[in-house]
């Protein structure tokens, strides 16, 4: 241990070195640093073995772990390392998180960069070491990023996710140790190792910060509101083109489902699968067949909703420039999320106390339908 010791932190005195003398990154170094290393272990462990009456010395349970081999002097020596280590980790998070989100800022703030980098460098080669004997010098590595990376999944403050990361990894650790205490032949390292994978997995799928699961449905949630919206609107904007005259009020009428088509160049099919999903939310009606109609919630919804599109729309014209005529699809992305805080602020900037509608006339032309089209030139 004490020659690991030594030879730890050479390697991190190393790479911390190459880092600050060149343009080399972090996993550039450490690579560079490892690989030579190993080789170099690699080279002596032949030399010595070739040696009359020499042997490995054990270095293979150091490699891959002997857990049933720890005596009460090691565990006493792990306690102390990690108490150590979690004290200097909490007394200094708020260096330490500066100097992994920005090291330039950090620098720029008047913290001693190098020293911070040493620490943390020294505190993950101590863990390292200390850890040798129970999990081994390759599955050590392993151990010290999953529990992190599967809590990455879970939050985004990096204090919640240093507990997470604390309480998976302990988990991890007395559930594999149980595992190969109960079943015979199962090092102890290799199935702590896969506890802390499965967790991991476990994580990635049903985390409910970045989990595949949580996403899906944030996803698939996202994407029927945009759907049910454009319905809305496109049936909003149908009314609005068929107002008589501009001070004539708007009512809720009911409009054939092939002009609802034509305004937004939908497929059929999806067309009637949105129009379905937006009647099972209440939001539209079928008097008959052919027709939908707006219920007295989708009509305000509408109302809403081609609201804050063209206050966007006015704001994009007005601030960043946008000719009327490309404004419509940059709001479109946008005015799904634009939640009441935001509005308050866009109606602040755009408010002309002359003309106050409640719903702000469209600043472009709205297409109209092939239909609609014909019915004109007809009358």
């Amino acid at each position: 241990l004490l020659g690991a010791g030594m030879s730890g932190m050479l390697g991190v005195s190393l790479v911390l070195l190459i880092r600050k003398t060149t343009k080399l990154k972090d996993d550039a170094a450490m690579g560079i640093i490892l690989s030579v290393f190993f080789g170099l272990g690699v080279s002596l462990i032949g030399m010595v073995q070739s040696l009359p009456q020499a042997s490995a010395a054990g270095l293979e349970s150091f490699i891959f772990g002997k857990t049933a081999s720890m005596i009460e002097s090691d565990f006493w020596m792990i306690a102390s390392i990690c108490l150590i280590s979690t004290l200097l980790s909490v007394t200094c998070i708020k260096e330490l998180t500066l100097l992994c989100f920005d090291e330039n800022f950090a620098s720029a703030s008047g913290f001693n960069v190098v020293w911070l980098d040493l620490l943390l460098l020294l505190l993950v080669g101590a863990i390292t070491i200390v850890g040798l004997q129970a999990v081994g010098l390759i599955l050590i590595i392993a151990f010290l990023i999953t529990p992190p990376a599967a809590a990455r999944f879970w939050t985004n403050d990096l204090r919640q996710m240093l507990t997470i990361s604390a309480f998976l990894g302990g988990v991890s650790g007395w559930v594999g140790s149980s595992i190969s205490a109960l079943l015979p032949r199962l090092p102890a390292g290799a199935v702590i190792v896969l506890v802390a994978a499965f967790v991991f997995v476990l994580s990635m799928l049903f985390g409910k910060t970045g989990g595949i699961v949580y996403r899906w449905q944030r996803h698939r949630r996202l994407s029927i509101k945009v759907s049910r919206q454009h319905i809305l609107r496109a049936v909003f904007e149908i009314l609005e083109k068929n107002l008589d005259s501009e001070k004539s009020i708007l009512r809720n009428l009911p409009i054939r489902i092939s002009d609802l088509q034509k305004h937004r160049s939908w497929s059929q099919k999806e067309l009637l699968r949105q129009l379905k999903s937006a009647h099972g939310n209440g939001y539209v009606e079928f008097p008959e067949d052919g027709i939908v109609c707006l219920s007295e919630d989708g009509f305000g919804e509408a109302a809403r909703v081609t609201r804050n599109h063209r206050l966007w729309e006015l704001f994009l014209i007005r601030y960043a420039d946008v000719a009327p005529s490309h404004v419509d699809r940059g709001a479109d992305f946008v005015e799904h999320v634009l939640g009441p805080e935001i509005v308050r602020k866009l109606e602040d900037e755009l408010r002309q106390p002359e003309i106050e509608p409640v719903v702000p006339p469209s600043p472009h032309t709205i297409s109209i339908s092939r239909l609609e089209s014909e019915r004109g030139d007809k009358k």
